[in-house]
């Protein structure tokens, strides 16, 4: 009987512990502040992005912690990557915004990956991305013919082999016949876009939605600087109604269909969008504030309006959406892996 009523006041006591700690999570942030790292420099779409989010998502979560952005640019994100799964504190107190096409580094067995993508706890995305190939409107490749019959192929600015900016001109490349001077190693956005405006290249691949709503792309389409020439999507986007599809002009070359599925993988990427993370073992409870407080963030009136006003358009992706598309990803057939390891030059 003794033993009986022991067991009976261990499993309350573990219980009542088990309880409390649950309760005493959401105040775990308050006083205390999280740290944004991103894997960009500072002044393209990524780091912006994860300012504007910063702003808004600390009142949404219990206690509402100060968000603090750090920029940790280099080797197209993996950098960061590696710190976020490797060194930062599972805590719920360090988040990631990285690169959607690291997975691509993985796949090919890349010696400077320290991660296992489906691994991290991922937090959620504010929207998906496509990507488009522009040129500046200067120089004498006036559309993809000209590409094709150039004497010396125009330089586009890229962050790296396992980036959106070069899988695009690349798989023009591969699809299409043309030839590009792909220039990777840059730091972000923002230096892709002055390398552009110096004439260090001609083009790159940026996303959609900040070409037609950012700066500087924003005034260099309205005063006749560059020109979209292709873009990612399955479909056109709305904003750019003339610019063809990567997939429309693959069947009109008839381009063959493993590349088609190269292709695929590649710009899965874009579903992945901005992806928010946190290390993994981050426990499952301060994983679900965190979630929950992304959604709210991006439901929220203020944020709303204030993306509006930007001209930013939003498509959000939830933690669990990303957590399943991320496991999906990385399943992929040993031919598929080495077609893409020859197109990245491995």
């Amino acid at each position: 009987m003794k033993r009986i009523v022991s067991s009976v006041a261990f499993l309350f006591g573990f219980g009542f512990l088990f309880s409390s700690a649950r309760a005493a999570a959401p105040e775990f942030f308050k006083g205390n502040t999280i740290r944004l790292v991103v894997g960009n420099s500072a002044g393209g779409a990524m780091d912006d992005w994860a300012r504007f989010i910063a702003q808004h998502l600390g009142k949404q979560i219990p206690g509402r912690p100060d968000i603090v952005v750090q920029n940790m640019p280099g080797a197209a994100g993996i950098i960061a990557a590696n710190y976020v799964y490797n060194i930062a504190k599972p805590d719920g107190l360090t988040l990631g915004l990285i690169n959607p096409a690291l997975y691509i580094d993985q796949l090919v067995g890349a010696k400077e990956v320290k991660f296992d993508w489906p691994k991290f706890s991922w937090i959620g995305s504010p929207e998906r991305i496509d990507q488009v190939l522009y040129i500046r409107t200067d120089g004498p490749y006036k559309n993809l013919e000209d590409i094709r019959k150039a004497a010396e192929p125009p330089r586009c600015a890229a962050l790296a082999r396992s980036g959106l900016s070069y899988f695009l001109p690349r798989l023009l490349e591969e699809g299409l016949g043309l030839k590009f001077n792909i220039v990777a190693g840059y730091g972000g956005g923002g230096d892709m876009n002055l390398a552009i405006e110096k004439g260090e290249a001609h083009c790159r691949a940026g996303t959609v939605s900040a070409y037609v709503a950012r700066e500087p792309t924003r005034t260099w389409i309205k005063n006749g600087f560059i020109r979209a020439l292709v873009q990612s999507g399955a479909t056109r986007h709305p904003k750019l109604p003339d610019v063809p599809t990567l997939y429309e002009l693959m069947e009109t070359h008839k381009t063959p269909d493993a590349i088609k599925r190269v292709a695929k993988v590649l710009l899965s990427a874009g579903d992945l969008g901005r992806p928010f993370i946190a290390p993994p073992g981050t426990p499952a409870d301060r994983v679900k504030i965190l979630r929950t407080a992304f959604s709210k963030a991006l439901n929220d009136a203020e944020l709303l309006a204030d993306a509006k006003k930007r001209k930013w358009d939003l498509d959000i992706t939830t933690g669990e959406e990303l957590e399943s598309l991320a496991k999906d990803i990385m399943i992929q057939p040993p031919e598929v892996i080495d077609r893409v390891k020859k197109m990245m030059g491995n």
